[in-house]
């Protein structure tokens, strides 16, 4: 078949490298210069299935409330009378139940789980080299209250098969060597040893060119306007450098998904949850994480990348904006400096930030629309690098009409009928 990817992200370009592996003539679309020029650019990097959970959790509400007043909070929400906004964070907590919670966190487990397996079989079918590491990740805890409150996703990665340690504060030194100084701060972790971590975007740009290579042909500064209907099928993509015609078009435009199909009278339930990052060069090898570390007060992640240590988080509800304001970055320097103080040169720090596309149940969406011909990846939050050889793979099965290798029910937006 002749197919259009709409979006470059990692997501876009994991998808045409599945689908033209699989014979078909694949275009893709971007409206930036080159691959992963937007959320893919400088996310937290960590590679982590087993921490694939939705934000939408039991407790969280009560948390919320407290983290608005909290100097370094991981949640900042901005005054708005916007209605979209309102009605996502209505059904998000709506969310916020045990129940939908299991449902929504086993399906994002299994998701993850597969993509980091196929992942590895990229990796060795290509070569393909993007900084990784593969030393798990650790989630950190300061409290107490914090580590007695994991039994829950401990149940969960217990039911997936997913393995999983529960270290004392030495134990998470032996990990993380770097943290030995501040080692009267921990009480203890959760370590996924099968985690990986990695550069998204060396990661995106290396696959493109393998994509090219396959024969995928990568359109760039050209700007989608509409999708062409005929009876209940995408006819054409029409953009600001012609008409595109095929037999099948792909959204993954992230958290433009939803302008871009709101007048084919499709409701995506997908907004742009603002994150933040810097990354900053190595100075001190000993200070220097080994891995990634998940700071469960702060709700940031601290990567190694390479000769570089990436730092990201926060949740910002603020449609849109991609301003850099000087407190989110000093949010992000007190987590790492306060973990891993002088491993790396601060005066150097390089900051960022980019539009996570979150869904309300934190389940991306991937499956085939009401238009027979138009199919969805889109919708996954802080884990599109987690997840994205999996949704490639997976959308490329259901595209060929063959059996995918996980379930794909609770992917597509009849979950949203209601």
């Amino acid at each position: 078949m002749k197919i259009t990817v709409l979006g470059a992200g990692v997501i876009g370009v994991t998808t045409a490298y599945y689908l033209a592996k699989s014979g078909h003539e694949v275009t893709v679309l971007e409206r930036l210069a080159s691959p992963a020029l937007e959320t893919s650019f400088a996310n937290a990097g960590e590679i982590s299935p087993g921490y694939a959970s939705p934000w939408a959790a039991p407790g969280i509400p009560q948390k919320a409330l407290k983290w608005l007043f909290m100097k370094h909070a991981p949640l900042i929400i901005r005054p708005t009378l916007d209605a979209a906004t309102w009605a996502w964070v209505i059904a998000m907590l709506r969310n916020c139940t045990s129940a939908r919670y299991a449902i929504n966190k086993s399906r994002m487990v299994r998701l993850a789980e597969y993509s980091r397996d196929c992942l590895i079989d990229l990796r060795a079918e290509t070569g393909i080299a993007y900084d990784e590491r593969t030393q798990g990740t650790l989630q950190l805890f300061r409290t107490q209250k914090q580590l007695d409150s994991i039994a829950k996703d401990i149940a969960v990665l217990a039911a997936d098969g997913v393995p999983f340690e529960v270290l004392d504060p030495a134990q998470c030194v032996a990990a993380e060597p770097g943290l030995g100084p501040v080692r009267q701060k921990i009480v203890g972790g959760l370590r996924l040893p099968n985690d990986e971590t990695g550069d998204c975007y060396k990661f995106t740009n290396e696959l493109a060119a393998r994509a090219e290579a396959l024969g995928v042909r990568f359109v760039y500064g050209v700007e989608v306007k509409s999708l062409r209907t005929e009876s209940r099928r995408i006819a054409a993509v029409e953009t600001s450098q012609g008409t595109f015609e095929g037999d099948a078009v792909i959204a993954a435009f992230g958290s433009f998904t939803p302008a871009l199909l709101k007048p084919l009278g499709l409701k995506i339930p997908i907004y742009p949850v603002k994150g933040y990052s810097i990354t900053v060069p190595i100075v001190d090898e000993t200070r220097a994480p080994v891995s990634t570390i998940m700071d469960e007060t702060f709700k940031i992640a601290i990567t190694r990348l390479g000769d570089r240590i990436r730092v990201g988080g926060m949740a910002e509800i603020a449609r849109f904006n991609k301003d850099l304001p000087e407190a989110r970055k000093a949010t992000l320097v007190h987590s790492v400096e306060d973990l891993f103080g002088g491993a790396g040169d601060q005066s150097k720090a390089q900051f960022w930030c980019g539009l996570r596309p979150m869904t309300p149940d934190g389940t991306p969406i991937i499956g085939k629309t009401v238009y027979d011909n138009l199919y969805l990846n889109s919708g996954h939050g802080t884990l599109g690098w987690t997840m994205a050889c999996g949704s490639g793979r997976l959308l490329a099965d259901l595209i060929n009409r063959e059996k995918p290798a996980i379930s794909a029910d609770g992917f597509d937006m009849t979950r949203y009928a209601a």
